[in-house]
């Protein structure tokens, strides 16, 4: 199901008790009528009902920013009637919380330990751990049902790069005319003006073609570490119809843990979820979820941003190819993972199976019968196999030796003048670079040796 996005209360104005009914009938459409049926059979007899109907009526009469119609009450009481069935408020585990006011119940939650906050959803929605089981469940199931994943996309370096005004270099000033002359209706556009911001943002080149492809295979979700309005601003810049991320829009101010991204706030289940991420640390706790992402360098402030010693895409008045870059490569990564997924020959219940191991599945071909030596790539005193490169290599299904032997297929090295780089070329071995693995695990395909060749003298 895509439940924000089909929420009468996708917007803080809308009415909390429209967003509680919705979200139960959401649930499962066949159970709540069965349920309905049950409960219009005991409404007239039933005189708590009657009670918890008027002190509802008044709860969310005071709750709403709308006014709340009677019809809509009486909808919600009947959702409600079940918990009302268990015993009322003693037994409520308030699983539904807007302004601070359970929506079941009615009663005041000053706090609620196990909720989370879902505001990029409904403003001031919290659900409750039970309630995140139950849609998460549900979603699953009819996720599966439209043979759909969860594709998790950051944005800045991910899908586009921005900059601020006064951080526009001389090589640059081109692009602020160009800006200007573009016209408002030129669907090819990808460069804009932010003037709220005082920012250039530009798209990574491929991104509309490949949220189109992605629409057809996955439910998505942006999730930024920037600020609210800006997100939205570049939301929209992005889905300007509203079709790809409509109130699936999670920045800083809905994660749960400082300086992290989390899982805790995408209503879906962890084992259909891939993230595609510029930055690994901020998912420490789903790098298994995760597809790092080569960073879009495109404006000069953000290359000396990361340090990259390099010249930025605007200065060199080009562009990453739409083609075979980095979108249309991760692209092609996320359609066979996702026939994989759903192949009917595989032994294993749909709802059972896990995106994270078929990502590793695939990720394990990628250097597959390479056998690598490395050669002053770090200390000689560190355990190498505890390396970062060293088990990048074994992640994408190289076998990783200390010394050389007839069966090593490459050594890596950063500089020509060592003796395992001199035995490389002696037995003609592949001599590459580091970036060749990196290279690798970027693109997710064996890159061209020769493309990431150490040179032969220093110099070169």
């Amino acid at each position: 199901m895509s439940l924000a996005a089909e929420s009468p209360s996708s917007c803080s104005s809308g009415s909390s008790d429209e967003f509680a009914a919705f979200l139960e009938n959401e649930i499962d459409a066949e159970i709540e009528e069965e349920i309905e049926e049950e409960i219009e059979e005991e409404i007239e007899e039933d005189e708590e009902l009657a009670e918890h109907r008027n002190k509802r009526r008044k709860v969310m009469d005071e709750s709403s920013d709308e006014e709340t119609s009677a019809e809509t009450i009486e909808e919600t009481v009947e959702v409600e009637t079940r918990e009302i069935s268990n015993g009322g408020n003693a037994m409520c585990s308030h699983p539904i919380i807007i302004k601070n006011l359970c929506s079941h119940c009615g009663e005041y939650v000053k706090e609620a330990a196990s909720s989370v906050a879902f505001n990029y959803i409904h403003k001031d929605l919290r659900l409750g751990a039970s309630e995140i089981d139950k849609l998460r469940k549900m979603d699953l199931k009819h996720l599966l049902k439209d043979k759909k994943l969860i594709l998790v996309l950051d944005l800045d370096h991910t899908l586009i790069n921005s900059t601020r005004m006064f951080d526009v270099f001389p090589e640059e000033q081109y692009l602020i005319k160009q800006v200007e002359e573009a016209k408002d209706d030129d669907p090819n556009q990808t460069l804009f003006r932010l003037g709220r911001y005082h920012m250039l943002t530009k798209l990574r080149p491929f991104v509309r073609t490949f949220l189109k492809e992605a629409k057809k295979m996955f439910e998505m979700y942006i999730y930024t570490m920037g600020e609210h309005a800006y997100a939205m601003e570049i939301a929209k810049l992005l889905d300007p119809e509203d079709v790809y991320f409509p109130s699936k829009v999670i920045c800083q101010s809905d994660c749960t843990t400082r300086n992290q991204k989390g899982l805790d706030v995408v209503l879906g289940a962890d084992n259909l979820v891939i993230i595609l991420d510029d930055t690994e640390h901020v998912w420490q706790r789903h790098k298994d979820n995760l597809i790092l992402m080569e960073r879009y360098h495109y404006f000069t402030s953000s290359v000396r941003q990361f340090s990259a010693g390099m010249k930025s895409l605007s200065e060199m008045k080009k562009d990453e190819r739409e083609s075979d870059g980095i979108l249309a490569t991760i692209l092609n990564v996320l359609k066979r993972a996702h026939e994989m997924f759903f192949d009917p020959g595989i032994g294993i219940d749909l709802a059972s199976r896990d995106i994270r191991n078929i990502m590793k599945l695939i990720k394990k071909e990628i250097l597959e019968r390479c056998n690598i030596v490395f050669s002053r790539v770090f200390p000689s005193n560190a355990r190498a196999e505890e390396q970062p490169i060293w088990k990048l290599a074994e992640q994408m299904g190289a076998t990783c030796y200390a010394d050389v032997d007839d069966s090593v297929t490459h050594v890596v090295a950063q500089v020509p003048a060592t003796k395992k780089a001199e035995w490389a070329r002696d037995n003609n071995k592949f001599l590459v670079t580091p970036r060749w693995i990196e290279a690798a695990n970027y693109l997710w395909q064996r890159q061209k040796e020769e493309d990431f060749a150490v040179p032969k003298k220093k110099d070169e």
